[in-house]
């Protein structure tokens, strides 16, 4: 063996203390070095930071109680290439760095460890085959009614700039100028085609325009001023929500009487649901886009609604948001909403019946699997709970929709789809 006098090499080793300096511990992608020998490090190791090499050194010499003589008095150079040359350097820098034969676990106590590992490993195998799963055919489900609420949802309400515009009383009362803006003479609202103009075509009335919104003087001392606006916006609501209701798997196969009857009986329901996107807790109001179309209670008052249905909508709203629901939660939601076999004058009730099933049977496996405790706790009662409270808001609204409907000076504030959903006063 050649001699290997101790030189400066010897002082770019890791100090005794063997902990990482500050700027180390900072940066966790930074090369871990052994201490001994310059090798590459695969943690700490009784006490010091070392390759697995130097690691089995350690452990065999302090089993053996081992005692080893250096011909070069002790000043031999260790690095990873000649480590096996003198084992009572290479020992004695084990020691230096702060290696400590304690930490040395017994045959029992390795045995002890080793079979712990293994039943923590048994019971992570375990967990991961017993917790649920989601089939393939939800997974699509879902994928499904997102991408069709994506397709009928404009987050950015770029839309709205169709709508007969806004008149809230205490802009026009404040104003000198009384005259009112003119309604717009074509209010396209989506793709629909001629033939799918009337509700009893079995396309719920996809107007393609909206013509002749007159608005008399009289509107500006009325207290409908805002009706003419939030017709239009329903009446768009009301044609996104068809389109959205059309991509759930299992609608189109209905017979066209059973559609309409669900698509009129839910529609408001899912609009309520679709609003809380736009709506507030903080003010308790419906942003959707710019100032000029953000709405308050006082805006909805000025449509002809009241307190009755305003108060719970709110309240509503407020509840339906404190529950965070996932994008995928919120879709499954609306699904299960417009399949309610309770409905009056359906005819297939176990067809429908059978697919809202398959629908709550996917939201209570989305909710196990991806939304984790305590959010979670009692989410799919809660969720239940919330279209119950859309069937007392619906009543509301259809009590209060007559009223207004039969109020209104003007006839032309309300749209024909609006008429042809909800119904005439007349009818």
């Amino acid at each position: 063996m050649s001699e290997l006098p101790c030189t400066s090499v010897q002082n770019t080793v890791v100090s005794t203390s063997a902990f990482l300096t500050e700027e180390e511990e900072e940066d966790d992608n930074a090369p871990r070095i052994c201490g001994v020998c310059g090798d590459r490090a695969t943690g700490y190791h009784f006490n010091a930071m070392t390759c697995e090499g130097c690691k089995g050194f350690f452990r065999r010499s302090m089993k053996r109680s081992a005692s080893f003589t250096c011909p070069f008095d002790g000043r031999c150079s260790i690095t990873k290439d000649n480590r096996r040359h003198c084992q009572s350097c290479r020992l004695k820098r084990c020691k230096d760095i702060g290696m400590m034969k304690e930490l040395i676990m017994t045959e029992e106590e390795l045995q002890r460890k080793k079979e712990m590992i293994m039943k923590r490993k048994m019971e992570d195998s375990c967990k991961e085959k017993c917790r649920p799963q989601m089939s393939e055919e939800q997974e699509q489900l879902i994928a499904t009614l997102i991408e069709a609420h994506h397709k009928t949802y404009d987050s950015s309400y770029s839309d709205f700039g169709q709508f007969r515009p806004p008149v809230r009383k205490d802009e026009f009362d404040s104003s000198d100028d009384c005259s009112m803006p003119e309604a717009p003479t074509d209010c396209s609202f989506g793709s629909s085609t001629p033939g799918e103009s009337s509700m009893n075509s079995g396309n719920l009335g996809l107007l393609a325009s909206f013509e002749n919104f007159g608005q008399s003087a009289s509107n500006m001392t009325s207290p409908f001023s805002m009706l003419p606006h939030l017709s239009d916006l329903v009446s768009y609501s009301i044609q996104k929500v068809i389109g959205f209701a059309k991509s759930i798997p299992g609608f189109r196969e209905l017979n066209t009487e059973d559609q309409i009857v669900l698509l009129k009986s839910s529609v408001i329901e899912i609009i309520m649901l679709r609003s809380n996107e736009s709506f507030s807790s903080e003010d308790n109001s419906w942003v959707c886009g710019s100032e000029e179309f953000k709405y308050s209670i006082s805006d909805v008052t000025q449509a002809g609604h009241n307190m009755e249905l305003l108060e719970p909508l709110v309240k509503f709203q407020i509840g339906l948001k404190k529950l965070n629901l996932h994008e995928a939660e919120h879709v499954l939601l609306m699904a299960i909403c417009i399949f309610s076999p309770d409905r009056p004058s359906l005819l297939e009730r176990e067809r429908v019946e059978a697919i809202q099933e398959r629908l709550s049977e996917t939201l209570r496996a989305y909710i196990v699997c991806n939304h984790p405790p305590p959010s979670s706790h009692l989410l799919y009662p809660k969720m239940v709970q919330k279209l119950a409270d859309l069937r007392s808001l619906n009543e509301e609204h259809s009590k209060q929709y007559l009223e207004i409907s039969r109020e209104a000076g003007d006839p032309s504030d309300l749209t024909p789809l609006l008429l042809e959903v909800f119904g005439s006063p007349l009818s």
